[in-house]
């Protein structure tokens, strides 16, 4: 499983490689046609590996509720996420990465309870949870990049 974990580490530096150096009004802009910005694309790529990998393992999250409120799947941006939302954000996203890996080495996650991803795929087990995050992450990578165009 390391390997998933690389992935995922080098998954998410991409992230925060594409949106650094923006302004808070290009991060918050939300283009003609869509529901989200790049700013609530960084707080759903956090929330929903604690979702998949945590929650559905019956174990805590290591990120508060309110921002699995705020970035959970169906959520969209309720207004300006300002500059110390962001900064948070970013460290959680190195943070969380590498909790999941100790947690996992530790055996931290509990009994996996099924879930069907919107995606189609059922997830029975926490190393299937953790390899459909790198491709859930990897595709709101893929939006940002073409949110990024739009906006910028």
């Amino acid at each position: 499983m390391n390997q998933h974990f690389d992935l995922q580490k080098i998954t998410r530096q991409n992230v925060a490689n594409k949106i650094a150096g923006m302004s808070l009004d290009t991060l918050n802009a939300i283009p003609t046609g869509l529901s989200n910005n790049l700013a609530w694309n960084l707080g759903h790529i956090i929330v929903t590996q604690q979702l998949l990998l945590y929650r559905l393992s019956g174990v805590n999250c290591r990120i508060e509720n309110e921002y699995i409120e705020r970035y959970r799947k169906g959520s969209r941006p309720e207004g300006h996420i300002e500059q110390a939302e962001i900064d948070f954000l970013l460290q959680q996203l190195v943070i969380t990465a590498d909790l999941a890996r100790v947690d996992y080495q530790n055996q931290h996650f509990g009994t996996y309870k099924s879930y069907t991803t919107s995606y189609g795929i059922t997830l029975e087990s926490i190393d299937q949870a953790i390899m459909f995050n790198n491709a859930h992450e990897s595709m709101h990578l893929g939006t940002m990049i073409c949110i990024s165009k739009l906006v910028g």
